[in-house]
């Protein structure tokens, strides 16, 4: 393939596939939801088209602009997408690129080696979602524009100028009649993606702009994202308020068997693990198989050194993967040409070859960072057995959590004031600070289907805390006993078990003071950490504690 074929990018490169109806009457199959999430969606959408121009090289400048009636105008300085005729739709390639379902550079191999937004499919479908959408492209010499309503074009693309600039720009209206929830676009959303590509593609510049909110100065609300050290500002910034266990952020990026692959990551004394993984800018919040590839280099990598340092002789049982990743903040970004997704929301990469590439890069990298960095390694390993050890006292601690609830039966918590009802789906739990909220509580139930447990002062706080530790907790006890859970269920011994769950509404109600909202804050964390399947099951509530208490007579 010729240079100069490659670096053609006109009508020919763009291909089309199938019509825009399918798209309105099915839109969650192409953007997830019509909720929240999928109104953002429209916006990355856009957005990925200048970031795969950015990618090829060609673009370094991308604006995101929320106006006034939330309609969204993203512009970049790329090579602007093709006006000219294209022979087998006998339309410009702008009205193809707009208006086809499946049109877009990105099946045509030559002009994009890999791509996320899948050029022209996200901006088509975008179109077919919009009450109205305006496209302007700066292009050799000229400026040319068309509009839409609901994915259909108004008037032929037509030239309306001359210009120095080039790019394209993309105006365009969420349609009520498909976002019935809600057509607000929410700043703090878009912003936070807009500066996650900022770090996974540096050198580019991505601004983001609020007209519908100034700030004290009387200026739009504004960001603008730059980053010049990519995935390394992106771990600063995700571990900026977690104490590094080492100096140094361990990065590297390279190309495995024709796969790029990008890894950041740093160790800090905290006890969870924060992974995230990144698939051509998407952030694939499933995992997937360059997420196993990094475990997977990481856990041989470590374990290597770690036996070769003599330093596990002394441990009486086997160290695991998890081990390995205890207090690890680390960031994966892979570019994959023909990435194959599990989903339609595109959360899960399902590419063999990619595990076996991320993987020798972060055991090459592993390798020679400990080799030249002893006392960072030292201090790792350290880390590693300390982790082992806990998790053995853990295992230890659960069982007899575990024990507590299956051979007491009806062994429930001294302070629990429960209910008469017995259908879990009609039955709420409070869990109150302290017992003199717990007796005001008491006193304001409906004792048929509303239970109160008081937990003394602060709950442990298990963002610090070993996990042995946790499940020693008096107070942790308690409200795995009175909700009923228990740990392990057939597919994962880890995993929580609601099976005898007793309450399908579990209220966190504090007072309304700085202290309430604390202990608010820290029986969350226990909740997320711990019995996340009860969050993600919608069993988790947050009550609103009144203010005032107004009172008659004595």
């Amino acid at each position: 393939m010729s240079e100069e074929k490659k670096n053609k990018y006109s009508a020919d490169s763009i291909q089309a596939l199938e019509g825009i109806e399918h798209v309105r009457m099915r839109p969650s199959m192409y953007i997830g939801d019509v909720g929240v999430r999928g109104l953002h969606h429209l916006v990355y959408e856009v957005v990925d088209n200048s970031i795969d121009e950015a990618m090829g090289g060609h673009c370094d400048t991308i604006s995101v602009i929320i106006n006034e009636d939330n309609s969204v105008s993203v512009r970049d300085n790329g090579r602007g997408i093709p006006v000219d005729l294209h022979k087998k739709e006998g339309v410009s390639a702008l009205e193809v690129v707009m208006t086809k379902i499946g049109a877009g550079g990105k099946f045509d191999k030559d002009s994009y080696k890999v791509s996320g937004g899948l050029h022209g499919v996200g901006v088509s479908v975008v179109n077919a979602l919009s009450n109205t959408l305006k496209a302007t492209v700066f292009r050799d010499g000229k400026t040319w524009e068309q509009e839409y309503e609901r994915g259909k074009a108004l008037y032929p693309v037509k030239s309306t100028g001359t210009t120095k600039d080039r790019g394209t720009e993309v105006t365009f209206h969420p349609d009520e009649q498909i976002f019935t929830q809600t057509i607000e676009f929410s700043y703090e959303t878009l912003a936070n993606r807009m500066r996650e590509l900022a770090y996974l593609n540096k050198g580019i510049t991505i601004t983001i702009t609020d007209r519908r909110q100034k700030d004290k100065d009387g200026e739009f609300v504004s960001d603008v994202f730059h980053s010049e050290e990519g995935l390394k500002e992106f771990i600063r910034f995700l571990d900026g308020n977690r104490e590094s266990l080492i100096q140094n952020i361990i990065a590297m990026e390279g190309e495995k068997n024709d796969i790029p692959v990008e890894v950041a990551m740093v160790y800090n004394t905290g006890y969870t693990e924060n992974l995230h993984s990144y698939v051509n800018n998407i952030n694939t919040h499933e995992g997937g198989t360059h997420l196993s590839g990094f475990r997977r280099g990481l856990t041989t990598t470590l374990k290597k050194y770690a036996d070769a340092s003599g330093m596990l002789d002394k441990l009486k049982f086997e160290i695991q993967g998890d081990d390995f990743r205890e207090g690890l903040t680390a960031i994966v970004s892979v570019k994959v040409a023909e990435p194959q997704f599990e989903g339609q929301t595109k959360t899960k990469l399902g590419n063999r070859e990619v595990s076996s590439a991320v993987s020798q890069a972060v055991s090459e990298m592993l390798t020679n960072y400990l080799e030249e960095n002893p006392d960072d390694a030292k201090i790792i390993v350290q880390k590693v057995i300390l982790a082992a050890q806990a998790r053995h006292a853990a295992t230890k601690a659960r069982e007899m959590v575990q024990r507590k609830n299956v051979m007491s039966g009806g062994g429930l918590p001294g302070k629990l004031s429960d209910c008469s009802e017995q259908d879990p789906a009609l039955c709420e739990v409070f869990l109150v600070e302290g017992d003199s909220a717990g007796g005001t509580a008491k006193q304001g139930r409906d004792r048929k289907f509303q239970a109160i447990l008081p937990l003394r002062g602060k709950i442990l706080n298990v963002e610090k805390a070993m996990q042995h530790k946790v499940f020693e907790n008096e107070e942790i006890k308690n409200i795995y006993t009175a909700l009923g859970v228990t740990i392990g269920t057939e597919e994962d011994s880890k995993a929580l078990n609601l099976e005898k769950l007793r309450y399908h509404k579990v209220i966190i109600m504090c007072d309304a003071d700085v202290d309430g909202s604390h202990i608010e804050t820290l029986i969350l964390t226990f909740f997320f950490r711990y019995m996340r399947e009860l969050i993600e099951a919608g069993h988790v509530y947050i009550a609103t504690p009144p203010l005032y208490l107004v009172k008659k007579g004595n």
